[in-house]
């Protein structure tokens, strides 16, 4: 599936998450990371997360398409991160 991840974290914990994020997702602007993953490895991304995070004061959003086929995408101004598919 195709998961667009947004995130509202505190500040002494942006960057844990955001280092863990990259590890499963492509990061596409500042709080924004998108991709596509199983479901097992989404579980994992929320397993991971849930341990950084304190819920009472921190967000996440996580929007899921069944796939990128669905996702008409439209960038305005500077692209922080351009996504690309190396194999």
């Amino acid at each position: 599936m195709y998961i667009i991840l947004v995130y509202d974290i505190e500040q002494k914990r942006v960057a844990k998450a955001c280092k863990f994020l990259r590890k499963h997702l492509n990061w596409v602007q500042n709080s924004v990371f998108e991709g596509e993953l199983t479901a097992a490895r989404l579980k994992a991304v929320k397993m991971g997360l849930n341990k950084i995070i304190k819920k009472d004061r921190d967000s996440i959003l996580i929007y899921k398409m069944r796939t990128v086929a669905v996702v008409d995408r439209e960038s305005i101004g500077l692209e922080k991160n351009l996504i690309t598919n190396i194999i």
